[in-house]
């Protein structure tokens, strides 16, 4: 015989349910827990693996890749050690020196509206903090692509002509790929 072990029911006020009628308070839906004692309370697992993690490795396609040749994908992939120093330098450069020229034009104009020299106006350091952080931003793309990916050949100053080869370069391999 089934016994009705527990019946709880529970009624939610929410203190301001509206703004049009704060007086009336309002009254969910109850909510009644029935458990029996032969039933076990339910719970939720999961069942589902995340996807790249299941430990087994996936079964490569062969068919797509020229001659049947087992390649390893990432030796394409691999960015040389001298590229991959040359990138971080022209990233760490072109980010911090707009992140840089933005925190001191910051302290500037703080110094000069606190010593009465220049009433700053409001928009100003928000406009420089904009146009100065959003370039340090920029710059994490700009230094990627402006520098040269060729391990022999360093490039130029501003990476200027490496930036317009690169990019085509890099949208071409996402055409094809």
């Amino acid at each position: 015989m089934k016994t009705l072990h527990s019946l709880e029911t529970q009624h939610f006020y929410l203190p301001n349910p509206s703004p049009w009628d704060p007086r009336t308070p309002t009254v969910l839906p109850s909510i009644i827990k029935t458990q029996t004692q032969n039933q076990p309370s339910s719970t939720w697992k999961l069942h589902a693996n995340a996807k790249g993690f299941s430990g087994t490795p996936r079964p490569r396609d062969t068919a797509k890749e020229p001659n049947n040749k087992n390649k390893n994908n990432n030796e394409d992939d691999e960015i040389p050690q001298v590229v991959f120093e040359r990138m971080i330098r022209r990233i760490l450069v072109s980010v911090g020196v707009p992140l840089a020229t933005g925190v001191a034009l910051l302290n500037l104009f703080g110094e000069a509206k606190d010593r009465n020299l220049w009433d700053v106006p409001l928009w100003l350091p928000f406009l420089t903090t904009l146009v100065t952080f959003g370039a340090s931003t920029l710059g994490i793309a700009y230094g990627t692509l402006s520098s040269s990916w060729d391990a022999e050949r360093k490039g130029s100053l501003l990476g200027l002509e490496e930036a317009q080869r690169n990019w085509v370069e890099m949208w071409k391999e996402e055409n094809n790929g």
